[in-house]
């Protein structure tokens, strides 16, 4: 059982080293081919329900053959889970900063009356980024009259016009 508990410190001494170095101990395990998927967290995770699982399952069983099995199962399981997780969470679109040019085409509604060659007001959603801006047309146009953005005059100001459907 001793070596199964080290084994799980030695998860847990992989994650603290992880999270201190970051992006430094991934790269790390880029260029020995892990790619996305084999990262220090999720090796980290690997080894430390390795451990401590087959600590579990040898105190339970008594059995040093089911605590190896027991422990490979729940350390492949964790070690998938949190690098399907990293994966996901490296692909996220993060929402950064919405650029003018993200504007164009942009559908919007109508937030205040928009008068024929006058100012009035739309939201846009953006990246997950909700924006009100300051929106003028050609024709006027009533609050709640959705409306596509076609035309950018400034990073808050913009030419609509209504969408058809």
């Amino acid at each position: 059982m001793t070596a199964f508990l080290a084994i799980g410190a030695v998860g847990i001494v992989l994650l603290l080293v992880s999270l201190i170095v970051g992006e430094h101990l991934h790269g790390i395990f880029d260029a020995l081919g892990g790619g996305d998927w084999f990262t220090g967290s999720s090796l980290a995770a690997f080894l430390g329900a390795l451990g401590f699982g087959g600590a579990i399952v040898q105190q339970v069983t008594g059995s040093v053959a089911l605590a190896v099995l027991g422990g490979a199962v729940l350390g492949l399981a964790f070690g998938a889970l949190v690098a399907y997780g990293m994966v996901k969470l490296r692909r996220a679109d993060t929402g950064g900063v919405v650029t003018t040019q993200e504007l164009l085409n942009a559908p919007g509604v109508v937030l205040s009356d928009i008068p024929a060659l006058g100012f009035g007001e739309i939201r846009v959603t953006r990246q997950g980024q909700m924006m009100k801006l300051n929106a003028k047309s050609a024709v006027p146009l009533a609050t709640g009259t959705q409306v596509t953005v076609i035309d950018v005059l400034s990073a808050t100001s913009v030419v609509v016009e209504p969408t058809y459907r």
